[in-house]
């Protein structure tokens, strides 16, 4: 009787405690480190209203794709935008879910933030090794009121495949004819010269600890590490610092239709205030969906961010996307993701 009574005891804990975890949902996404400090914010803000737990692993874009591709994770997020006939080939659908700028950064004595002025071609050739020192004639002329040291420059770039290096090296394939013919862009590249960093993180810790260098990271991990950001000289030849406002700037004219995925790259923008390496983050699902209760988890989550995190995402200095485009993602939700019997996930 006693042996009866401990196994309906049990049992009932036991389905107390699937109960418990039905009302809970546990999403997994994996990618872009660009994005990783918002996402995370997010993450622990709807936890904290919802119950349901976001599990984001910053592992550069690269394996972001990888991972979605492989239908290990149930969102994929990269900073390099995916091509149509990829997107059609895995299936997968893509929407832009925040905005923000690289920056570059420099450990350099007496340099203090948003002193040291670049341009494009001048930062293309340091990180091409034709510029080798930091008072080399090039960037002296830009900083006539800085003093520059004799010392070689130590260059900082990604390890791993990553959308951040995408965008960068747009950018510098932009603006820079040498750079293109040479180098060219991607997720990861030859480097000419330097050492590599996991992550934003990875570069962020480098930079901080190596006297006289100089990489590029996401303005929130220059800003949380406290390094020194440099200014760039815009498409107009402007001179600009990198700021929510110059982000916006950049980003206000774009045509998220001209892209399949709305996969838009906004490096070297025109306009007076547009900050240079600007760029979006974006998500990937599949189409079709063998867990629609997995799916519309995803979807509430980022939803409920597109809705109550705006706030969140300035605080960190990222752009958010505009209403108008929000509006166009929620409705291709409903058009194109689907259950694997046709059924729309998001209505």
């Amino acid at each position: 009787m006693i042996k009866r009574m401990l196994i309906q005891v049990s049992a009932g804990i036991a389905l107390g405690t699937a109960a418990l975890a039905a009302q809970a949902a546990d999403i997994t996404g994996a990618g872009a480190s660009f994005p990783y400090p918002i996402y995370a914010k997010w993450a622990s803000q709807y936890q904290t209203e919802t119950g349901n737990r976001i599990n984001y692993q910053s592992i550069g874009s690269g394996g972001g794709q990888q991972q979605i591709i492989a239908k290990t994770v149930d969102f994929g997020a990269s900073d390099d935008p995916m091509k149509g006939p990829d997107l059609e080939k895995n299936g997968l659908f893509q929407f832009p879910a925040i905005i923000g700028g690289t920056v570059p950064v420099v450990n350099v004595a007496g340099v203090e933030p948003g002193k040291l002025k670049l341009s494009g071609e001048v930062l293309a050739d340091i990180f091409l090794a034709k510029v080798k020192k930091w008072n080399d004639p090039a960037i002296q002329s830009l900083n006539p009121d800085l003093k520059l040291p004799d010392a070689a420059i130590i260059v900082v770039h990604r390890s791993d495949g990553s959308g951040t290096t995408f965008g960068w090296t747009n950018y510098l394939s932009k603006v820079s004819a040498d750079w293109k013919a040479k180098v060219g862009e991607g997720k990861a590249v030859k480097w000419p010269t330097g050492q590599g960093g996991k992550g934003n993180e990875g570069v962020a810790a480098y930079v901080r600890q190596l006297k006289n260098s100089i990489g590029y990271v996401e303005y929130a991990y220059a800003k949380q590490n406290k390094l020194s950001w440099t200014q760039l000289q815009n498409k107009d030849g402007q001179f600009v610092q990198p700021s929510q406002e110059a982000f916006a700037a950049a980003a206000a004219n774009a045509d998220w239709k001209s892209a399949p995925g709305m996969g838009v790259v906004l490096t070297n923008e025109p306009g007076a205030e547009s900050w240079p390496v600007t760029s979006a983050s974006f998500i990937l699902v599949h189409r079709k969906q063998e867990n629609p209760e997995k799916a519309l988890e995803v979807l509430k989550f980022f939803n409920w961010a597109f809705e109550k995190g705006d706030d969140m995402a300035k605080a960190l200095d990222y752009v958010p996307m505009p209403d108008s485009v929000t509006a166009q993602i929620v409705q291709a939700w409903k058009d194109e993701i689907k259950s694997s019997d046709g059924q729309a996930i998001w209505k």
